[in-house]
């Protein structure tokens, strides 16, 4: 299992499988392509990439990186999804007379994770002998070790200062988020909530308040992220609210320092870690259970490390977390990281921390093992049909009432002279 780095990936969103990925994967087609007599390139889309990757903003991704160099056509190809990955992504380098010099076929199977048939970044340095939280519980607990600990144990020393620059980007985008008003940018109008949530929230008694205001620090981030702004990768860019409202609103409120905050994120990473090894945190490949589910559990384990719960009872938190986003579909309205995504973000981070509070009412036992439901969410993810997987085919994005199609790429904003 290779390092919990890869599930923290710092950029810009709104999409870590549609943004970052690709324009990763541009510049990786250009150092291929260095030296050569080219007058154009050509890139063509596949699958859920081309379906939404208009809203997503793929297509900024790759210009931002390509035509600085030489001009750039971008073809869109929904209807085929490719053997290897449902994101994928052909790169052309072209001669003067239009004859091909260079091609490169990659995909971006999650998380800003590049791969093929050659490579997988994936898998790029496996450091951690065990793979499965069921491998892990009595090793550590034969050793007297925490899921922190054995993190320490096997990643670089730098780990430490990995995790604090990713707090850091953590905290900014949620003081950004709440200080920022508007509508984001991508045709639905959607306005900004996350400042309006936090100020009502300080008006109710104490636990409907405090559960506003991890609402507001979720929104808050998840709002940033769908105006393309930097955010952390929790395991994705679709999901990135959640991990940093629970532990925002942890410190906030039981002044945890930030040392045990990065060991709580350390926990995360490692249960993250587990199910990109073993599963997908892809919505293109398994649904927005994926995504946000995995979200859910990483920062249920988080919490309840926080507050002191034992292997068993982490585990079991992370289990129930990810358990009951069994099935979720990944249906953005208009391809655009907006609705519903932005919602599920703050309704995870909720039930996160419910997670942790009904593991840690038990002694941690229960039937069904964490390492189960990831397996299960796999399978599910396979048996899910396209259209429920971020291609904005099926589910809300087909039952929307806005003026476009679903996935259209030439999304309208309403001129509103003409309605008032």
């Amino acid at each position: 299992m290779d390092t919990i780095k890869q599930i923290y990936r710092i950029g810009h969103g709104p999409s870590s499988s549609h943004t970052m990925g690709p324009r990763r994967a541009a510049e990786m087609f250009l150092a291929q392509t260095k030296g050569l007599p080219i007058h154009s390139f050509e890139v063509t889309l596949y699958g859920s990439l081309a379906a939404t990757g208009k809203g997503h903003m793929t297509d900024q991704a790759l210009l931002a990186v390509l035509e600085p160099l030489s001009p750039t056509i971008i073809l869109w190809q929904p209807q085929i999804e490719l053997p290897f990955h449902t994101n994928g992504i052909l790169f052309r380098a072209l001669g003067v007379g239009g004859e091909e010099l260079k091609r490169f076929t990659v995909y971006s199977i999650g998380g800003g994770v590049l791969a093929n048939e050659d490579f997988n970044e994936q898998i790029t340095n496996p450091i951690y002998k065990m793979s499965r939280i069921s491998e892990m519980m009595p090793v550590l607990q034969k050793h007297g070790m925490s899921y922190w600990e054995y993190v320490e144990h096997c990643e670089d020393s730098d780990i430490w200062d990995y995790l604090a620059e990713v707090w850091k980007v953590m905290k900014q985008a949620i003081q950004a988020g709440l200080e920022a008003e508007g509508v984001l940018p991508g045709g639905l109008g959607l306005r900004r909530k996350a400042g309006e949530y936090l100020i009502k929230a300080q008006s109710y008694s104490e636990n409907v308040r405090t559960r506003g205001q991890v609402y507001a620090y979720a929104l808050a981030v998840s709002e940033q992220n769908a105006a393309g702004g930097l955010v952390v990768t929790a395991p994705t860019c679709g999901s990135c609210g959640v991990m940093p409202a629970v532990l925002y609103h942890l410190q906030e409120t039981r002044k945890f320092t930030d040392k045990r905050i990065l060991r709580a994120l350390a926990t995360a990473g490692l249960f993250g870690n587990v199910v990109r090894t073993n599963a997908s945190i892809s919505g293109a490949e398994v649904g927005c259970q994926g995504e946000v589910g995995v979200a859910c559990a990483m920062a249920a384990a988080a919490a309840s490390q926080l507050f002191g719960g034992t292997l068993a009872q982490i585990e079991y938190a992370a289990e129930m977390g990810l358990e009951h986003h069994l099935g979720l579909t990944c249906d953005p309205v208009c391809g655009l990281v907006q609705i519903p995504c932005i919602e599920r973000n703050a309704f995870a981070a909720s039930r996160a921390l419910d997670a942790n509070t009904y593991a840690n009412f038990t002694d941690g036992r229960h039937r069904v093992s964490f390492d189960r439901v990831v397996a299960t969410m796999h399978q599910t993810g396979k048996d899910l049909p396209s259209l429920y997987k971020e291609t904005s085919t099926g589910g809300l994005a087909s039952n929307s009432d806005m003026d476009e199609q679903p996935g259209d790429p030439a999304l309208r904003t309403k001129d509103l002279n003409k309605e008032h």
